[in-house]
Formats: C-alpha cells, structure tokens, sequence
C-alpha cells in the first residue's frame, strides 16, 4: 500500500557525504546534513542518528547511484539480489561506488524494514542513439565486455531540465537545451525533446571534460605510450588520471577549487591562468560537440556547484561560443535559478542551482509508489516575466 512521509536522499562523493530529509508533498528539504570529506563509518553513523532524531523515520531512502552498470539502468528497489548485480559495477567508478555500497550496507542494516532504492545516474541517458552509444573498437571487445557510452549525472540533469523547461515556459518534451553539470566531476549533455541525446561521459566517469583532479578525455595513443615506455604502472596511471590531473595538474598542485584559481589568476599566477583558460576552452569545445544532435538551442544551462557559483567560468565557457549565438558579458544569478545572459540573447544561458537530493525523492516515491499528501505542481514561469 503506498504511504506518505520523507524520503531520506543519500548522495555519496567521491570525497563528501550529502544527506537530506525530503518531505514529498512539497519537494522541500526538512533537515540536512553534509561533510566535505569522505566521513568513516562513525562520522556517517553520527549523521544519521542526527536526521533521525531531528526528522523521526523516513518513509524511504533513496541512493545516488554513479553508476549501476548493464543491469540497473533505471530507480530500483533494493534487495540482496540488486545489491549483487549493483556490485558487479564497481570497478567503473572506483571514485565513487565502493563508498555507494558502504553506506547501502549501512543504512539498510540501521533500517531493514523501510523500503530503499538505487538512483542511478545512468538512467537519464538510457535513450541515448546507437550512434552515440557504440564505442568504434573490436566487435569482440564491445559484446564481450559491453562496452558502450553510459553518461554520468542524470539526477542532476534530470532536475535541471524541469527547472529550465518552466524557466523557458515549454514543455519538457519540447525543449532542446545543452545542460552542463560543473563541480568535483563535470559534463555536458545535449536533450531533445526531453531525452538524453549526447553526453561527454562515457563507459566511466573519466571520459569528457577536464574535471577537478581528473583528466577527462586525453590521447589514449598517449596512455600506451606511458605504459610502455615509462615507469609507470596501470595502478599508478589510474592514480594519477582520477586524483592528479583537471585543475589540480593544470595548475601544478595549487589547487583544484575554481575559487582559489580565479583568485590567484588575477594576481597573476601563470599556471593558474591556464587552468582556468584549458577548463573552460574544452568545456566550450564539448558543448559545440554535443549541440550537433540537436535542431536548435532552446538555452545553455549551467547546473553543478561550479556550474551555480562560479560566474568566471561560465563567462569563460560562452566566450568561446559565439559559432553556437551564446555570447559572453554574462551577470550574477542573486542565488536564483534563471537567466544569467542579456534578455536580447539569441540563445540564453541559464542557471539552475544543483538539487539532486529532490530528483533522488522523487525517483524513490516512483519506484515504489509513494504517494505525497498535496500534489506538486510545476509552475512555469517565461524568462520575460522573472
């Protein structure tokens, strides 16, 4: 029988823990708690005793999943047998999966009668083309090991596009918009009509954009090459593409927050400079790439906390976009979801602020069939009356 309360949204980092209690009627978060470091087994117990005592017991959980691999491409109830099959994934997000399960294991022990569910990331891209899909290596290797275009940050995406969709006064399902999620992982993606058309993310969270301390897409002639005639190892390699390149590497190990780069570029540190000159130039490139699935640019949307908080960037990003009508000379976005782009701009640039805590709720009360106590009711308001 469907029931109503909150849902308790779980979303694991790679380096952090972000936990809200969400009340379903309203799409609003009661209480929360975060850490900016990956919390011990401890840290993450204490958290949870403090959101239980604050918000009583949750109706459901709900799980940010990177990545649930071939077989869970979609929200699912969890038992033991998904939690295998979930498994069986974790060497694709090494940065992120083995953490996901932990606190799975966690809070379903804390909580063995309430209903939980896996949120993947990956189902916002489920529709993706063939085209864009298939990787161009061996027949073998691609049926062999599945190898395919996945996408990453589908939760966020997924938020982002209702919020633009009623910003711009269309239907989901008539708008084309490319989206970019910018924070500690980052990509693009291109929607159609609603649907996930292209990505920058591919099999892994590696692929695409340079990243805070990952690479993003580099020359795998080089990587060979690395391997074979160097000292490095695979464990090594793997190291240093995930934890030591992006704007970490780019800016010799001064810093891989965009803050801290904006600031010391305008003093004049050099290699700071050029980090945030690369990031945003291949930020720009990766959005003219996937923009060609598309019939026309309804807008650019940034979402992400870099996305959200760093106007630098997104002036940087759209200075190199004038080929796609998105220009420069953009303003802040006073803490509001909107246009950030002049009103006269042929495509607008948007912001919407990250809520993947509301997407996991709402993903969770749908697979298991949660009921809310006052439905909610999207309000669509035109860029021209903000």
């Amino acid at each position: 029988m469907p029931v109503t309360g909150t849902v308790l949204a779980v979303n694991p980092g790679s380096s952090s823990l972000k936990a809200h209690l969400v009340d379903l009627a309203g799409e609003t978060v009661l209480d929360s708690v975060s850490t900016e470091h990956q919390p011990t087994e401890d840290e993450t117990n204490a958290a949870l005793d403090e959101l239980h005592r604050r918000g009583g017991e949750p109706a459901a959980v709900g799980y940010r999943l990177v990545h649930g691999g071939p077989d869970v491409r979609q929200p699912t109830p969890v038992d033991d047998r998904v939690v295998e099959r979930v498994r069986r994934a974790e060497s694709l997000a090494p940065m992120h999966m083995p953490r996901a399960l932990s606190l799975l294991d966690t809070v379903r022990g804390r909580l063995p009668e309430t209903p939980h569910v896996v949120c993947p990331d990956t189902a916002f891209h489920i529709g993706l083309p063939d085209a864009v899909s298939t990787y161009p290596l061996p027949h073998e290797w691609r049926d062999r090991w599945d190898l395919r275009r996945y996408g990453f940050h589908g939760l966020s995406y997924a938020w982002a596009l209702r919020r633009a969709a009623g910003l711009l006064g269309r239907e989901r399902d008539d708008t084309q918009v490319v989206l970019a999620h910018l924070g500690g992982g980052c990509s693009v993606c291109a929607v159609r009509d609603g649907t996930s058309v292209d990505t920058s993310m591919g099999l892994t969270p590696l692929e695409g954009v340079p990243m805070t301390t990952r690479s993003g897409s580099v020359d795998p002639g080089m990587l060979v090459w690395l391997l074979r005639h160097t000292e490095l190892g695979v464990d090594e390699l793997a190291d240093g593409l995930e934890r030591h390149s992006g704007l970490l590497g780019l800016s010799g190990e001064r810093s891989a927050d965009t803050r801290d780069l904006v600031r010391a570029s305008r003093d004049g540190d050099g290699p700071a400079e050029l980090a945030m000159r690369v990031f945003g130039r291949l930020i720009a490139r990766e959005v003219a790439a996937v923009a060609s699935g598309l019939d026309r640019i309804d807008a650019l949307v940034f979402t992400g906390e870099i996305g959200w908080d760093q106007p630098e960037v997104r002036e940087d990003v759209c200075a190199n976009l004038g080929i796609l009508g998105i220009s420069g000379g953009l303003r802040g976005n006073r803490d509001q979801d909107g246009p950030v782009s002049d009103p006269r701009a042929r495509v607008p640039v948007l912001v919407v602020r990250p809520r993947e805590e509301l997407q996991i709720a709402a993903d969770t009360a749908s697979a298991i069939s949660l009921v809310t106590n006052t439905p909610h009711r999207e309000t669509r308001q035109p860029l021209g009356e903000r």
